[in-house]
């Protein structure tokens, strides 16, 4: 059988992984061959630069009975970068069509496919990649005991040109230009990773990218597919990991796109209760169709195999999973167990998690799951969905809860603190803080601390603490890491200016100082994912609004954290203690963080520490052990010089 027949074969049947080395443009034997797959189609045409748009010149011929169609280009009829789509008929109507396959794209009000290889470039990350590989073999089942701390940034608007809006499209940066810039500040700060808002193609600015056009182009408004590699490249060259954000659940109605692509649904469900999100104005992908199935598996291992993306953190599950996701009664019908799931979704993602991580066992495979869905991060076998990491939106949701409530009154939601240990090892959890609670009215991260406007930075300081320190891996939006106060806009870059302020310039800098802090302490990140790296001191002081814990690491090593949310000084604060002594290690209201200045420890006396706790403030203590009595401090050394360096 030909090559181009299994292929056929295997995407009518569900299991082409790779479906975008069959369909698409692609140079066979120095002609272009084009494949699309379009059963409902009375006829189809290639129109593009290469035949001045005429849709008799290049007909379609369909050659599978499923409905795959092909026409072909001699190699003296097109040029790199032509522009092109597909004109497809169907009684009597006919519509445009970009190409669903196609590596490069138009963007903005302009829509044509354009020719491009990504296959061609040259990479030259093997040695993260095998760093990478070798971080996840090694721990086996308990892998990813690594320091994992994502940055989230949206492209447009981290910084644009001479700080100009991006309305219109005229002030980006392109890819290599960003990574100049945020490859050293992603390492001053102490990023491990960058997690990418949608770079897919996407024809509407104002969707922050998750309103895909094209799935397999990155976005041309940043420069070309090749510049996208360079991105990466460079990431992984400065070892910093890159994730993206992936869409598999909707997709929108825009008459170039995938939309009712043959004349009817084809890539969305026909069924009209589960067609179409009307909330967003989008449609859902018929994750049943063996063909759409393959489109989009074939696309999350595009992105890992072609542009050796670390990571793909996949939004909306929860509207995946359940039928009656923002659907009144009436609107929906249930599955064939009377029930509201989703089986078709959840087969799905069983199968896109194991196509996925049987080839790439290094990477992370996130899910956006806004629910108490069982076993997300289970895999398969088990039951479960197959993913290696949730973002914790209860978390998350909780901790705004708190932030937002005045001091005063936050002992009656100290549970919001504590709770969140009583599932943390039900799924592997990233901790989030994302772009989607700093929008839409929702208060910028530092707007919804409740306070005064000083106490306002001493709490997210502590609160930054909180975060570095829970279990679980850490995720920050840009623009967090030093209080901007405005909600992100995505036409405008954020306001670096803020730095130019004392409190936010401090702030910045402790959240640097953190982030190394936490790279540097591995009972920090070696054990996130079980009660072996977590004990409470004490959980249960809500009176004074304090909550203590100890974090440990394999060989047994600890840290103490004591954070105290209150607005009072608690001078002499009792804790239990089962050291000799300790030391503070990192403290948020030391004066270089814009606090208001370092209280020592007063004394252990008969098993308990006497601290000195001041309001809205953080410690990290460490048991002393004889041999560091007189021992310099690696980490002091390291502050100092960061501190030289740190603009």
């Amino acid at each position: 059988m030909r090559q181009d027949n299994v292929a056929a074969y295997l995407f009518h049947q569900g299991t082409n992984y790779k479906t975008y080395e069959y369909l698409g443009a692609h140079q066979e034997n120095e002609n272009m061959i084009f494949r699309v797959f379009a059963p409902k189609a009375d006829a189809i045409s290639l129109v593009g630069d290469f035949n001045n748009w005429d849709d008799q010149k290049t007909p379609f011929t369909r050659i599978t009975e499923q409905g795959v169609w092909e026409a072909e280009l001699t190699n003296t009829a097109f040029n790199p970068d032509d522009k092109y789509k597909f004109k497809i008929f169907k009684d009597g109507n006919a519509h445009y069509k970009a190409d669903p396959y196609a590596f490069y794209s138009e963007t903005l009000s302009r829509t044509a496919s354009i020719l491009f290889d990504p296959f061609s470039y040259t990479w030259h990350d093997q040695t993260w990649l095998y760093k990478r590989k070798e971080n996840t073999a090694k721990n086996g089942k308990d892998s990813f005991s690594i320091p994992i701390n994502i940055y989230e940034v949206h492209l447009g608007s981290w910084r644009t040109k001479n700080g100009k809006t991006t309305a219109g499209g005229d002030a980006y940066l392109n890819y290599r230009e960003i990574a100049d810039l945020l490859i050293p500040y992603v390492k001053k700060m102490g990023y491990t990773h960058i997690e990418l808002l949608p770079i897919m193609e996407h024809p509407y600015d104002g969707s922050w990218g998750y309103q895909i056009g094209s799935y397999f182009a990155p976005t041309s408004r940043f420069g070309t597919p090749h510049d996208f590699q360079y991105f990466v490249d460079q990431m992984h060259g400065a070892g910093i990991g890159v994730i993206l954000d992936w869409v598999p659940a909707h997709f929108p109605k825009d008459e170039h796109g995938l939309y009712e692509f043959d004349g009817g649904p084809l890539y969305e469900y026909s069924n009209p209760n589960k067609m179409e999100h009307k909330a967003w104005g989008t449609r859902c992908f018929d994750v049943g169709r063996n063909e759409v199935q393959c489109f989009l598996i074939s696309n999350a291992l595009f992105w890992l195999e072609i542009y050796h993306i670390d990571g793909l953190r996949t939004d909306a599950v929860a509207s995946m999973l359940y039928l009656d996701y923002d659907r009144k009664p009436g609107e929906w019908t249930p599955n064939i167990h009377g029930g509201n799931y989703n089986l078709e979704a959840i087969a799905f993602f069983q199968k896109l998690n194991s196509a996925v991580l049987t080839r790439f066992p290094d990477v992370m495979m996130i899910a956006e799951e806004s629910t108490a869905f069982p076993g997300v991060t289970l895999p398969p076998y088990e039951g479960g969905l197959g993913f290696n990491f949730k973002w914790n939106m209860g978390w998350a949701n909780d901790m705004f809860r708190y932030l937002a409530t005045d001091s005063y009154f936050r002992s009656g939601q100290h549970n919001t603190l504590t709770f969140p240990m009583m599932y943390a090892f039900s799924e592997r959890f990233i901790l989030p803080i994302s772009h989607d609670e700093v929008v839409h009215g929702k208060g910028s991260l530092i707007e919804k601390v409740n306070a005064e406007y000083q106490d306002k930075f001493a709490t997210l300081r502590a609160f930054f603490v909180y975060l570095m320190t829970m279990p679980g891996k850490k995720m920050l939006f840009m623009g967090c890491e030093y209080g901007q106060f405005r909600e992100w806009d995505y036409e405008n870059q954020l306001e670096w200016f803020m730095t130019d302020f004392e409190t936010h310039d401090k702030l910045h800098y402790f959240a640097a100082e953190l982030n190394h802090f936490y790279l540097e302490h591995k009972p920090l990140w070696d054990i996130d994912f079980s009660w072996e790296g977590f004990q409470w001191i004490n959980p249960n002081d809500s009176d004074k609004n304090v909550i203590s814990y100890k974090r440990y690491d394999r060989a047994g090593h600890e840290l103490a954290v004591v954070i105290n949310f209150s607005g009072s000084r608690y001078p002499s604060y009792l804790l239990p203690a089962d050291h000799s002594d300790y030391r503070i290690v990192f403290y948020s209201e030391e004066s270089r963080f814009g606090g208001k200045g370092r209280k020592k420890l007063l004394c252990r006396r008969n098993g308990m520490l006497r601290l000195n706790l001041a309001p809205f403030s953080a410690m990290i203590l460490k048991p002393i052990r004889k041999k560091e009595n007189n021992k310099p401090s690696k980490l002091a050394f390291l502050q100092t010089e960061r501190k030289k360096h740190y603009v």
